[in-house]
């Protein structure tokens, strides 16, 4: 499982068998999400993580996303 970043106790991450559309799942405790990554960045799903940790995350991605597509594109292409 590659990591893209770690920020505020949040773990961006790809699994090593990922497929398109790009998306990077995060992990913070026992919760865990997972945001597409195109023109938008969007939730697609999520479990255990509360509705505030659901925004730093999704904010963290926003800021990061040229990072996640650049890294997505160095592991799996």
């Amino acid at each position: 499982m590659p990591t893209v970043f770690t920020k505020d106790g949040f773990r961006f991450f790809f699994y090593s068998n990922d497929h398109m559309p790009i998306h990077v799942d995060v992990r913070r405790g026992n919760g865990e999400a997972v945001f597409i990554v195109g023109g938008e960045i969007f939730l697609r799903e999520s479990v255990g993580l509360k509705t505030s940790e659901l925004a730093r995350a999704e904010d963290l991605a926003i800021e990061h996303k040229e990072l996640i597509i650049k890294k997505w594109h160095e592991y799996f292409d």
